[in-house]
């Protein structure tokens, strides 16, 4: 058997879910489902950290010889290296290192990197910022190399892999030498999101959140870091308004010009 061949094999996508936000568990959903359609796989199944089911009892009900574990997350870090493989039991708390095959009894199971840290994701994330300046151009849209292009990642303190992932396609947007600058931006690190009207030299700002799906972090928390009042961003969610309007412009730099800004939405498809 080649080892494109994954007929014997089975999928289990990880997501984190959430008890708050139904669209954050969609992507992982909506990726199951088109796999299980595709029929490349014996099983194809989905779990979660903060939904049912749960990612501890995902492994009980695959039996089939291969089974790989993908978690739907953008970077290495906390949940990817740590919360995943203590609940699937593949390390134990004070194991910071595991072997990323493991085999028991019949079974091997391959524990793969989290799907954002995919090369394809490169392309993804130049194709979001694309799409949105077409689709809000202002009267014309503004070119490439006229505009700074910030990717928005959560962050956090606690796990120093978790930039990792934004950094790097930051470095890789960089030296296709596209757009004037490229940025990466936080919620909980520095620079943070807020921080793009000083950062940025170029008029125009473009700014993809690099989630995998459409929740609090891109409906609300980022709106607001760039400035919209939480009164008019929680007014326009209640009634069903995109929270932030492409395009807007926001503040001004050094010589008193307006900033126009464009923000897309997630990776979700």
């Amino acid at each position: 058997m080649s080892t494109g061949d994954f007929s014997d094999a089975a999928l289990v996508l990880v997501g984190h879910g959430s008890t708050l936000n139904a669209d954050s568990a969609a992507p992982t959903y909506q990726h199951a489902d088109e796999l299980r359609r595709r029929n490349l796989f014996a099983q194809v199944l989905e779990c979660f950290w903060k939904l049912e089911p749960s990612i501890c009892g995902a492994l009980r009900g695959v039996f089939a010889p291969r089974v790989f574990v993908v978690p739907l997350f953008i970077s290495e870090g906390y949940f990817t290296e740590e919360v995943i493989p203590r609940e699937l039991g593949l390390c134990r708390n004070d194991q910071p290192d595991f072997p990323r095959v493991q085999q028991r009894g019949t079974q091997t199971i391959y524990y793969c990197g989290p799907v954002g840290t995919h090369d394809s994701m490169t392309n993804v994330l130049l194709a979001r910022a694309r799409e949105i300046v077409e689709k809000y151009p202002v009267p014309r849209a503004p070119k490439p190399n006229q505009t700074a292009l910030f990717i928005a990642g959560h962050g956090t303190g606690s796990n120093e892999n978790s930039r990792q992932a934004i950094e790097r396609q930051v470095e890789l947007i960089g030296a296709q030498n596209l757009y004037a600058e490229v940025h990466a931006v936080f919620m909980e690190e520095e620079p943070r999101i807020g921080d793009c009207y000083r950062l940025a030299r170029a008029r125009n700002i473009v700014l993809v959140p690099f989630f995998i799906s459409n929740g609090l972090h891109s409906y609300e928390d980022i709106p607001v870091m760039l400035g919209e009042p939480q009164e008019t961003v929680q007014s326009r969610l209640k009634s069903g308004q995109p929270t932030w309007r492409n395009p807007t412009e926001k503040k001004e730099n050094s010589c008193g010009t307006p900033r126009l800004s464009a923000v897309n939405r997630t990776l979700r498809t």
